[in-house]
């Protein structure tokens, strides 16, 4: 028999990602057949899945803690935001429309019945599933036709386990609070609650969980201390890309408005010898980077004028003529050309607008999106390459004659001349470790060959072991319900 619990935040970023991936993974060393599952998602760091789709990074590496190849069902409904008002709306792995959020909010209701079709089907055959809600389920306000928190829950009739983050301050208002402004039947719902990110001597907030306790009604399921290793685990949300101290090469990367795909970044910021330095809006990108890394973008054509904004482009003009080295990939890729052309108002109105001018190539926007997982080869040392395209886009010129991998049998990316300038729309390529130490020998620079994912592997056994000491596993088991 199936059963599920669903793992709510009492606020945004309490770290409900991380710990249904820990949890999972504490329960497949159990022996358990585990599954994980988000109803809604917003993210623009997404992951292609084994049957094709798209979903959440964040659902992806709870797969690979359950052992599992990510698939669709895992995440029936993704929003991809493009603007401040309006987002992309993927519905079991395709494009289902763009919408404002207002429209969005009349019309998400309708998406209940494949979200619990797709529950239903990752389900089967499993022990357990654990489910990821957004946000909090204390913004009642959006609880009509809700299908993230507790419209979900309650449609599945699935036990909650709440969550609060000490780290902010305020965690027992957070929880009371949510108590106190839930309607009757959801607060029903929720059977136990945790609080996360505690720093220090847990001893000492004791007090605190027994008042929570005794104004909810809840169990107690644990504190969990910080856990300083999260950063070795990728990141799905754009708030937790952070720089990073790790050595002499230093690669930059400005943080655009709708940076997407970030992953790219995760593998080299684990990579010992390297520092990542993220640039915020209003600082110069510095005259002592190594590498500048132009990102993915979900707005290509926005972003672009978002970094010329920032005076970034004058910034990477003098790096290149100083010798620095460039990498664009995907949007960034189509930026570093020398015109995009969107004559269909795909990405907003029609446009056609300059690029940064450093590679010799030119992008069309097509309503068809490239949504594939890739095998390559780095043609410099013939070294694998795995990766996934996701991506709106042709891009053609002369610079793509000195393509830099073979993808799928075809020549993929561009350089410039001198190689100083590279781009491409394979995102995902410095998990391979020899190709990412070949890349930055490029650099001048020699790392420590170092296996990535072993290391990812290796810190989701360290999170399992972690919520194994610190929460009450066997109790949040016992919570969980039949389905």
């Amino acid at each position: 028999m199936t059963k599920a619990i669903m793992i709510q935040g009492a606020g945004s970023n309490v770290g409900k990602s991380m710990l249904v991936a820990g949890i999972a993974r504490a329960c497949v060393h159990r022996g358990l057949s585990v599954a994980p599952f988000k109803p809604q998602n917003m993210s623009n760091n997404a992951a292609v899945t084994a049957d094709g789709g798209e979903i959440g990074r964040a659902q992806a590496l709870q797969a690979m803690a359950c052992g599992l190849e990510p698939l669709v069902d895992m995440n029936p409904v993704l929003l991809k935001p493009e603007s401040e008002i309006g987002a992309q709306v993927i519905v079991q792995g395709k494009h289902f429309a763009t919408m404002k959020a207002r429209d969005y909010g009349s019309q998400k209701a309708k998406l209940l019945p494949p979200v619990l079709q797709s529950f239903a089907r990752i389900g089967t055959g499993r022990d357990l599933v654990i489910i990821e809600g957004a946000g909090s389920p204390a913004e009642v306000n959006l609880r009509a036709g809700d299908i993230a928190n507790m419209g979900f829950a309650s449609a599945a009739n699935v036990p909650v386990a709440l969550i609060g983050d000490i780290d902010r301050g305020g965690v027992i208002a957070q929880l009371v609070g949510t108590h106190a402004v839930l309607a009757l039947g959801d607060r029903a719902l929720i059977r136990g609650f945790a609080i996360n990110k505690f720093r220090g001597d847990p001893t000492l907030f004791a007090d605190g969980m027994r008042i929570i306790a005794d104004h909810t009604g809840w169990a107690q399921l644990g504190i969990i201390p910080w856990f300083h290793d999260a950063w070795k685990l990728p990141a799905e949300d754009v708030m937790d890309i952070t720089s990073r101290k790790g050595g002499t090469t230093k690669i930059v990367v400005p943080r655009l408005n709708r940076i997407a795909n970030f992953d790219d970044l995760d593998p080299l910021s684990a990579t010992p010898g390297i520092s990542i330095d993220i640039i915020e809006a209003g600082r110069a990108l510095p005259g002592d980077a190594d590498l500048i890394i132009i990102p993915g973008s979900k707005s290509t054509i926005a972003d672009l004028a978002h970094f010329r904004a920032q005076g970034w482009d004058i910034d990477l003009a003098a790096h290149v003529r100083r010798g620095g080295h460039v990498l664009g990939i995907c949007g960034g890729y189509q930026m570093l050309g020398t015109t995009i052309m969107d004559d269909d108002g795909i990405e907003g109105p029609a446009s056609r607008v300059a690029g940064l001018g450093l590679l010799n190539v030119q992008t069309v926007m097509r309503p068809q999106k490239r949504l594939a997982r890739s095998s390559a080869t780095y043609l410099p040392t013939g070294d694998a390459v795995s990766g996934y395209e996701i991506h709106i886009g042709d891009t053609t010129g002369p610079d793509c004659d000195r393509a830099w991998l073979s993808l799928d049998g075809r020549g993929e990316g561009a350089a410039s001349d001198d190689g100083r300038v590279l781009g491409c729309y394979l995102h995902g390529l410095f998990n391979a470790d020899a190709f990412r130490a070949a890349f930055l020998s490029r650099l001048g620079v020699t790392v420590a060959r170092h296996n990535y994912n072993a290391g990812v592997e290796d810190t989701l056994d360290a999170l399992a072991q972690h919520l194994e000491t610190h929460m009450d596993i066997d109790q949040l088991l016992g919570l969980a319900g039949p389905v």
